[in-house]
């Protein structure tokens, strides 16, 4: 059986319409980018859909919620370029990496948020699962990805340029410490107390580090091309977002506990090179 490779992309944090405001010659050989909805409005929840089988949905009106869970699972015949496959399949764990595996795939993650470390159970089920030492190391991603002659690959990716601070550095830039920068000082500083007071930030920043996502997602495509490269003509790629960023909208900045649209915003698109 002839399987696809499959490459799953997650840029996290990107918002739809920083992805569409970005040139993208790369990824726009997959097809136009879909408007779609993120399951939840931070990292871990999100990858957790993402592990299960199933994507950012796209709203629909006027059906069961289980027709369109059923549908998406069915969606993965196309992925892995089989008809072998049913929703009976992923069950009990709803484990995607796990239904993978008994087609033969190696099934590799590499994830750059801490939140997403080895020991979270989202980790289950990977033959290889590495956090990256480098929060923006998507290049570093590309340089380790291979594709055997033998042996199908289903290779999952979490990406961090796109994420808070976006690439930059610098003492001009606003502190956020949200639960990334929790866990990791947790585990230093046990006396560490999470600060309850409201954050705000200029007009003029806000629009600096919206444009730098903009310029973030650029530079993803770039790396995406060079995967292209070395990617065999029956790879199957995914490119999306786990959850949106707000910048200053109705006062709100980032993510997380917010509930408003532009947090839930992603871009989607998936298929073969065109």
């Amino acid at each position: 059986m002839n399987l696809n490779h499959i490459v799953f992309i997650v840029m996290d944090s990107c918002r739809y319409d920083a992805f569409v405001a970005a040139k993208t010659p790369h990824i726009d050989r997959l097809g136009e980018a879909e408007r779609r909805f993120s399951y939840a409005s931070w990292t871990a929840p999100s990858h957790y859909v993402f592990t299960m089988g199933m994507m950012p949905h796209s709203s629909p009106r006027d059906v069961f919620a289980s027709e369109v869970y059923k549908s998406e699972y069915l969606q993965w015949k196309d992925r892995i370029g089989t008809d072998a496959i049913e929703f009976k399949n992923f069950l009990p764990e709803l484990s995607l990496p796990k239904v993978l595996s008994k087609l033969g795939y190696r099934t590799t993650a590499k994830v750059s948020m801490p939140v997403l470390n080895k020991y979270t159970l989202i980790s289950q089920h990977f033959d290889e699962y590495k956090l990256m030492d480098n929060h923006n190391n998507f290049a570093g991603m590309v340089e380790e990805i291979e594709f055997p002659d033998d042996e199908p690959q289903y290779y999952f990716l979490n990406l961090g340029e796109t994420h808070y601070p976006y690439m930059l550095s610098g003492e001009n830039l606003p502190h956020i410490s949200g639960v990334h920068g929790a866990v990791k000082g947790l585990g230093k500083d046990p006396n560490l107390a999470v600060s309850g007071e409201k954050q705000v930030f200029e007009p003029e920043m806000l629009k600096m580090l919206q444009a730098q996502q903009i310029k973030c997602v650029e530079y993803i495509d770039g790396l995406v091309g060079k995967l292209f490269e070395k990617s065999p003509p029956n790879t199957w790629f995914i490119v999306t977002a786990d959850h949106g960023e707000l910048f200053g909208e109705e006062g709100y900045f980032g993510h997380g506990p917010i509930m408003h649209e532009k947090c839930f915003e992603v871009p989607y698109v998936e298929g073969r090179l065109k």
